[in-house]
């Protein structure tokens, strides 16, 4: 009993002695390249690089201590098996998580998602969470709330993941006017697509070129990326749909233009109005 006892406590030195060493050396090496390394972006990556690697070093050296001393694969799994699968239940699902993004990439540091009902662009990564920058609840359009919201890795395989960047950098937006039916919708209609395409031309290329790479890894295919006006009739009068590609980010910026350049080209003409929830009696 008391040599087994002994070989417990080596190796637990052991293993305090690696997660030690390997902890201040990847500090170290982070605080020197925090130093070196100018861009943010790169350097998110190799800490998230370096965090994966001191971690599955410590994870391989410590099996390596118990196995060594016990002698045997098997006895070690008799050992810590069931305790862990019981206490660790969460941890070795974050891991797991962890191992799926780290492989399989399906968001990447910058990324804007969606997952479990929250929304966001991720700032970080490590082995038991990542975090997001909220972006709409409260605020319109998709903007930031400044909120950091911490989301468990095992998220990954319980909840549908949305990618609002990933193969492809833009989203098909909509903007809906309504005019009343006393304006002459046809005109309404022309200067709306004159804004729509003064704005979004420069974007067409790029799209395409996007479009043309994704569809080699998805299947993933527009038959129609020009903007296009969809009418249709309410109540209170002609209902103009404007559909449109555009960047995530810079949805609400869009919008803000093309609603700026609509009040001004509308303001010109004398038949050409706005409209807005009305009764009608006859």
């Amino acid at each position: 009993m008391t040599r087994i006892n002994e070989v417990v406590l080596q190796n637990l030195l052991w293993t305090l002695a690696v997660i030690t060493v390997v902890l201040v050396t990847k500090n170290l090496i982070l605080r020197g390249l925090h130093k070196r390394i100018e861009s943010q972006e790169i350097y998110f990556k190799t800490k998230r690089a370096i965090n994966g690697v001191a971690f599955l070093f410590v994870l391989f050296s410590v099996i390596f201590i118990w196995i060594e001393t016990s002698g045997s694969f098997l006895t070690v799994i008799g050992l810590f098996s069931a305790g862990l699968a019981l206490a660790l239940k969460d941890i070795l699902l974050n891991i797991a998580g962890w191992l799926y993004i780290l492989l399989r990439q399906p968001f990447y540091v910058g990324d804007r998602i969606e997952i479990s009902g929250i929304k966001g662009d991720v700032i970080d990564q490590n082995i038991f969470k990542f975090r997001v920058v909220e972006i709409g609840n409260w605020v319109q359009a998709e903007q930031s709330t400044g909120r950091i919201v911490h989301i468990p890795n095992y998220k990954i395989f319980t909840d549908p993941l949305a990618n609002y960047t990933l193969g492809f950098d833009y989203i098909w937006n909509e903007i809906a006017v309504l005019v009343p039916f006393e304006s002459d919708w046809k005109k309404a209609k022309k200067i709306m697509y004159e804004v729509l395409h003064a704005l979004t031309d420069d974007l067409s290329l790029d799209m395409q070129q996007q479009i043309k790479k994704t569809s080699r890894k998805y299947m993933v295919y527009f038959n129609n990326l020009t903007p296009i006006i969809y009418t249709d009739v309410t109540d209170s009068g002609v209902r103009l749909t404007m559909r449109f590609i555009c960047k995530p980010k810079q949805r609400r910026t869009i919008d803000e233009k093309i609603w700026e350049e609509l009040l001004e080209r509308f303001a010109l003409e004398s038949d050409v109005d706005f409209g807005y929830p009305t009764m009608r009696r006859t």
